[in-house]
């Protein structure tokens, strides 16, 4: 049995990974917050926890290895915006996002590591808000930006191995949360993307299915933004 772990695992982005590892072969276990998940699926463990909070994130590391002595792929995909302006921001609204998209995926990588197989995938999902900056997200550019450091200094660290590390750099997706835009907003950035939409989550995720297939993609930041422009 091949077995993954997919952080924000319970909708969007992490949802369509998890399931698309599912029909791989892959057992997921997956982190969440926010109300319990209630979907049954097969091969699949949603486990709450709180990724601002250490010791939540101890917890799921040490569940995970009670149930498996290895993982063969990890999808670091949880993330925290906070929507203030640069003077806005408070240092817990900072200390919050980096926790969540940058600390915690660390300690991750860094606890799974003994576990890792030759020839795992890790993936990233990056935000195309990490190389181009937006007018009231600074903070969650920034923590995109680390992600994306993250994924290619990792690759060293996996360098002989046949162990690849990607992340997927997404432009807007249509997920849950972008649902929630109000519709004059969308417009406009429809207006910004030469496809005049937003990404489906399953296009985002077959761009994390290449990652896994093949196995010479290794230490990329692979964009998916349909011809974003600043117009």
């Amino acid at each position: 049995m091949k077995y993954a772990v997919v952080t924000g695992g319970t909708s969007g982005i992490g949802l369509g990974v998890a399931k698309m590892l599912i029909s791989k072969g892959y057992y997921v276990f997956a982190t969440y917050v926010g109300p319990d998940f209630t979907e049954t699926i097969e091969k699949f463990e949603a486990i709450k926890t709180d990724q601002t909070n250490r010791e939540d994130v101890y917890m799921f590391i040490n569940y995970v290895k009670s149930k498996t002595d290895h993982l063969d792929c990890l999808h670091c995909n949880a993330g925290m915006s906070i929507r203030k302006t640069f003077t806005e921001y408070g240092d817990k609204d900072w200390d919050a996002m980096m926790e969540v998209a940058v600390n915690s995926h660390f300690i991750i990588c860094r606890e799974f590591y003994p576990i890792i197989p030759a020839g795992s995938r890790i993936l990233f999902t990056g935000s195309q808000m990490g190389l181009n900056p937006h007018g009231t997200v600074l903070a969650y550019g920034v923590t995109k930006s680390a992600v994306h450091a993250l994924c290619k200094n990792l690759v060293k660290e996996f360098e002989g191995t046949g162990t690849t590390v990607n992340a997927i750099v997404p432009g807007f997706v249509e997920t849950p949360w972008q649902q929630e835009k109000p519709d004059e907003i969308k417009q406009n950035i429809y207006k910004k993307t030469a496809i005049h939409r937003f990404a489906t989550i399953s296009e985002i995720v077959d761009a994390f299915r290449f990652c896994i297939d093949n196995p010479f993609v290794n230490g990329s930041l692979i964009e998916i933004n349909g011809g974003y422009s600043f117009k």
